[in-house]
């Protein structure tokens, strides 16, 4: 009975140790002029214009993560050049800053899409 509880003891720590050592959280974001009037400029003026979103983690990471956006729904005039930029600034084990960055005369209505945070082995 000891050695079955040893080996299961050894079988959980080596279990645990592999889940541990590769972690990977997602979520998704949607920022548009309606829902965001109080800093959502993307769609007026011209030139370069930035707006940030902080994403917290749902469950901190054990060390830093990296990031990965990617972009699911654009939502721009007609008449417009679409240019954007979307990008993930000042990365911790807690969160992130998701920027979205456009320029010229490109008039950005709303942007979505979704984020994949993950930690190497």
């Amino acid at each position: 009975m000891k050695k079955l509880l040893f080996t299961l003891s050894i079988l959980l720590l080596v279990s645990a140790v592999s889940y541990a050592q590769v972690q990977v959280q997602s979520g998704t974001f949607f920022y548009s002029k309606d829902q965001n009037k109080e800093n959502y400029t993307l769609h007026a003026n011209q030139g370069k214009r930035i707006v940030e979103y902080e994403i917290n983690f749902p469950k901190p990471f054990d060390k830093k993560p990296k990031v990965v956006i990617m972009p699911s729904l654009l939502d721009s005039e007609k008449a417009t050049q679409i240019r954007y930029s979307i990008r993930a600034s000042g990365v911790s084990r807690d969160g992130f800053v998701l920027l979205a960055e456009v320029w010229g005369d490109t008039q950005m209505n709303a942007l979505g899409g979704f984020w994949l945070a993950h930690t190497e082995e």
